[in-house]
């Protein structure tokens, strides 16, 4: 009888669990290398908690949301797509619903869910462990990958090795990004390395004054020199370093590189379904209702209570002034305001907060259809570690979950 193919997974998050278990499930003799004391640390924090797990979008739709390498996961989308994923976990227990955004989370809100499936299927399949076991490199021959080294000296032999040991985001969780030092040891380029999705800190004080003020339905736009450089529409939230929530995580990947350069400015627009004409209409009917009323005792039907007096400190006008009093000059300010509420972005809160790492194993290198190394024979990537991000929706971890499975198949096949 042919001896099963020897394949070693160096990392046990989404991308190396679902590639162990599906190449033990297609006959191969898998051991998985995880430096943690247990697999699936950083998929227990995704979605504070809840596991994004994939959106429902179209296969086109998913490669627009990786921006500039959405193109090399065509092959690994249609080989393990998200309705595959979601047929995955339902297979293991864990039912899923669609939210805002066709985001598509566990039913229980529980991340450990995902990874409890995770764990199941490649114990199911046989894929065996090694916990608390940190890979040091991966030891080739003649352009062939013939096993890894630990860093504590001993050699694992292998025919196939699948580097997925995630990127540099959330480094608590043990992401250390040594999977890239690996990687460029044997000659891979490894595209700059940024945090992506990650909260903004800005220069202005009265942004702290607003901390857990949850705003949606607005629009951020973001200016570097005059320059736009991106905008959204959705939920955002305020903290006391400065902003975070959905827009602002998305528009992150651009304006992070950008900083380098010097500060952002970013506008919000707190009424996007008006117009200035259209906002000042409606305004003229609050201040008629409470004519007789001071300015900081008129704009509750308008906004949230927490921003008001933040309103009144920028518009310049009396809190206490009456609102028959006001000039239509200073009821053209307060519209201006609403529709263009500034303030500047210094910094980013780095990879310790940031959900995914941008940047990482040049995707020219890797076999779109396999995974494999162009570089080294039966070296094999998978996840985060590859020059692969997109924005928020579940997109990210859909990536994983596929170039994983697409792996797993692969080092059988190949």
């Amino acid at each position: 009888m042919t001896e099963p193919v020897k394949v070693i997974v160096i990392g046990g998050g989404a991308a190396g669990l679902m590639a162990a278990g599906t190449a033990a499930m297609e006959g191969a003799d898998v051991t998985v290398f995880e430096k943690n004391d247990r697999p699936g640390r950083k998929l227990l924090i995704t979605g504070k908690g809840r596991c994004n797990i994939t959106n429902e979008a179209d296969i086109d739709t998913f490669i627009k949301n990786f921006p500039e390498t959405g193109r090399f996961l065509y092959s690994a989308l249609y080989t393990f797509s998200n309705w595959q994923v979601i047929d995955f976990f339902r297979k293991y227990g864990v039912l899923t619903q669609i939210e805002r955004g066709g985001r598509i989370f566990p039913e229980s809100g529980a991340a450990k869910d995902v990874v409890d499936a995770l764990v199941k299927y490649t114990k199911e399949s046989g894929a065996k462990y090694y916990f608390k076991q940190a890979v040091k490199g991966i030891v080739v021959e003649a352009g062939q990958v013939i096993g890894v080294r630990t860093k504590e000296g001993s050699f694992h032999a292998a025919n196939k090795v699948i580097l997925a040991t995630g990127g540099l985001s959330y480094p608590g969780t043990g992401s250390s990004g040594d999977g890239y030092e690996m990687a460029r040891k044997l000659g891979h380029t490894i595209q700059s390395l940024l945090p992506s999705l990650v909260p903004l800190v800005t220069k202005e004080t009265w942004i702290n004054q607003l901390q857990g003020l949850s705003l949606r339905n607005v629009k951020l736009t973001f200016y570097q020199q005059d320059k736009m450089i991106g905008e959204d529409f959705g939920e955002m939230l305020f903290t006391d370093y400065g902003l975070t929530g959905p827009i602002v995580l998305s528009l992150s990947r651009t304006v992070v590189p950008l900083l380098a350069e010097g500060e952002v400015v970013g506008s919000l627009d707190l009424k996007p379904a008006l117009s200035e004409e259209k906002l000042d209409e409606r305004i003229q009917r609050d201040f008629a209702k409470y004519s007789r009323k001071d300015f900081k005792n008129s704009l509750n039907d308008l906004l949230p209570r927490l921003l008001i007096p933040v309103i009144i400190q920028l518009v310049e006008i009396s809190e206490e002034k009456k609102i028959h009093q006001i000039t239509a000059e200073e009821r053209g300010r307060l519209v201006h305001l609403l529709k263009n509420l500034t303030f500047t972005v210094v910094d980013h809160r780095g990879f310790r907060e940031a959900i995914v790492t941008r940047g990482g194993v040049d995707t020219r290198e890797i076999n779109p259809g396999t995974m494999e190394s162009k570089l080294v024979k039966g070296l094999y990537f998978a996840g985060e570690v590859i020059d692969l991000d997109a924005y928020t929706g579940g997109f990210n971890l859909q990536a994983a979950f596929s170039t994983g499975y697409l792996a797993g198949i692969s080092v059988v096949e190949g």
